[in-house]
């Protein structure tokens, strides 16, 4: 079965994935000479720089999603079908969905990267990642839940419930370790008046020896510097080795017990 697109004779460019590198791409195709077909699972680009804001209650969903039908909807070359990639039949130049086959004549993957686990098979199964607009609800949703637990249940031992650890000191994990801060200092102090603050827990584990590696020194270290006024345990030159048991293991010996590992190793 074939995909339904208008017959052209034109050539025609699909981009596989609409992240940053499919949408810009499709973007600067606007007046060529070219049908684009831009094919997504989803039918939405969501801007994930700010997908942590979504975790921590900073924004709602609707705040960082945007339509590819309205993205797109001044660039009459382009046209987006929403379909999960099945295969790719390069011999034929062609592409299998789950709503059809479509031709091309040049192809663009633009599918983005999945999270590297590095073999650990525990932290893979029981951590959270931030990647999607689920994930970051999944993330929220936990995260109130350990503090509703904490504040009600006799039957959960608080510290546990209190403490998070977040793995990996890029932007990802700098930013929600920022946010998780910020929580602890307005919201849920306001929020949860009878529960003891000063429990909550907050570790960065960063297996090399700065944050924002790829970024200068001087923002590096005022990013260090400023984690760490508010709150957070930073742990540098610490990899993660297992989760054991609710147990974050470190690679200096250290144990850390949480109910919410954050992995954006």
């Amino acid at each position: 079965m074939e995909m339904r697109l208008p017959k052209t004779d034109k050539k025609r460019i699909v981009i596989i994935g609409g992240g940053f590198g499919g949408l810009n791409l499709a973007k600067s195709l606007k007046g060529a000479d070219v049908q684009v077909v831009l094919i997504d699972q989803h039918n939405h680009h969501n801007f994930q720089p700010l997908l942590y804001q979504i975790a921590t209650a900073g924004l709602m969903p609707d705040a960082i999603v945007a339509p590819f039908r309205n993205i797109f909807n001044k660039q009459d070359n382009v046209f987006f079908r929403m379909a999960r990639v099945e295969s790719i039949d390069a011999d034929q130049h062609r592409v299998k969905t789950n709503i059809g086959w479509a031709n091309y004549d040049y192809l663009v993957l633009a599918t983005g990267a999945t999270t590297n686990f590095f073999g650990m098979d525990r932290v893979q199964r029981h951590a959270y990642t931030l990647k999607t607009i689920e994930e970051a609800l999944e993330l929220r949703s936990a995260f109130i839940q350990y503090l509703e637990a904490a504040v009600s249940r006799m039957d959960v031992d608080e510290n546990e419930c209190m403490h998070f650890v977040l793995i990996g000191g890029g932007p990802t994990g700098l930013e929600m370790a920022g946010a998780l801060a910020e929580l602890k200092k307005n919201e849920i102090k306001s929020g949860y008046p009878d529960l003891n603050n000063d429990r909550i827990k907050i570790h960065l584990v960063e297996m090399g020896s700065e944050l924002i590696a790829p970024m200068s020194d001087e923002s590096s270290q005022k990013a260090l510097e400023y984690v760490r006024e508010m709150g957070v345990k930073v742990w540098l030159d610490t990899a993660i080795e297992d989760y054991v048991d609710g147990k974050v293991i470190l690679s200096n010996g250290e144990q850390l017990q949480t109910p919410m590992l954050f992995y954006a190793a």
